[in-house]
């Protein structure tokens, strides 16, 4: 199963995870410091709660977890074939996990598709916005891949 992850900033993290529990009737799967994710089976959510970056309220970023790896590239080939610029990230830690992903540069924002590998011990370990030393699989009409944070 697939589903889009939306990850908010938010300036009070236990009143968010208070009122997101209340909402989609489902706990968080994992609260750490300044984080919490919640897995919805209805609707098909992955919701990303950061505390302490950016404003709250506001959109930290978009997102699709599929399970597997092979879908990860799956994604990467499609949209490379679509023209638009993707980067790879293999075994990269972020969001307390280890993830496969690729960072698909949209026209307005850029969305992560990704899977989940392991857990990790820190929200952001070696991930966030892509760089020159990232597999970059096609390069956009700008002339480089963009990037965002992580989850």
């Amino acid at each position: 199963m697939s589903r889009v992850q939306l990850a908010l900033n938010v300036g009070d993290l236990d009143a968010s995870i208070d009122f997101y529990t209340k909402l989609f009737k489902t706990p968080p799967a994992k609260v750490r410091e300044n984080y919490a994710n919640f897995a919805i089976a209805e609707p098909p959510l992955k919701l990303v709660l950061i505390a302490g970056q950016g404003d709250p309220g506001s959109l930290n970023h978009v997102g699709v977890e599929v399970e597997s790896t092979d879908e990860v590239a799956a994604a990467a080939e499609r949209m490379e074939a679509e023209g638009a610029a993707c980067t790879v990230r293999d075994a990269t830690s972020c969001c307390y996990a280890v993830q496969d992903k690729v960072w698909v540069s949209g026209p307005e924002i850029p969305w992560e598709i990704y899977t989940v590998l392991a857990d990790a011990d820190q929200l952001h370990g070696d991930d966030g916005m892509p760089t020159t030393a990232d597999r970059t699989v096609t390069v956009g009409s700008a002339g480089k891949p963009e990037g965002s944070s992580c989850c």
